[in-house]
């Protein structure tokens, strides 16, 4: 039998923590950005930052890191750096990360092998080079990884596609020159037979 000690301990405990991811929560939204469930039946959590009206830091990832169950995390555009996302390195539900147009590089992916649900990963235009294809190939659960005007080279996005069969990895738009319609030649309609009087 749980000892009342025990018992208040426990209750103590969640009180604490429920009181942290409230903090989390509202300085996340100080800075503008926003924290919502996925959806009313899903108490997951989706993390916008993206369209903050302030500067997102790397300090604003440690206030992340204190929320549970999160899910979507969207840091497109913001000022985080490689050491900010040190800050992910233990969120193992974080499903979908957006890191396009940031200043991320492939030393800082380092930080995201752990991250075992991450089947979506946003990198387009950002600083990540060859140098992330190592950290980015133990990402076996991915199914989305865009490179699209990254540091990646052609010869990465072939070693990353043999890494990861299972991804789709989106490293451009491949346009394909469109061949014009040849005119269709007219055929001479036969003349009606004239008839004789």
């Amino acid at each position: 039998m749980r000892s009342i000690g025990m018992t208040l301990a426990i209750v103590a405990f969640l009180g604490i923590h429920a009181v942290a991811q409230d903090a989390a929560v509202k300085a996340i939204q100080d800075l503008g950005g926003n924290v919502m469930q996925i959806a009313q039946n899903d108490e997951r959590l989706d993390v916008i930052l993206h369209l903050a009206d302030k500067d997102v830091t790397d300090e604003a990832l440690v206030q992340v890191a204190k929320l549970d169950k999160l899910a979507w995390l969207n840091l497109a555009g913001t000022k985080i750096t490689d050491d900010g996302l040190k800050n992910l390195a233990g969120k193992k539900s974080l499903e979908k990360l957006h890191l396009e147009k940031t200043k991320v590089t492939g030393k800082g992916l380092a930080h995201l092998v752990g991250l075992e649900n991450l089947a979506y990963l946003n990198l387009y235009s950002s600083e990540v080079g060859d140098d992330g294809i190592d950290h980015l190939a133990k990402l076996k659960n991915l199914k989305r990884l865009y490179v699209w005007q990254s540091k990646i080279s052609d010869e990465g996005v072939k070693k990353l596609r043999a890494a990861l069969p299972e991804c789709t990895v989106i490293a451009g738009v491949e346009l394909k020159p469109v061949e014009p319609a040849k005119p269709e030649e007219k055929k001479e309609e036969p003349k009606p037979e004239e008839k004789k009087e």
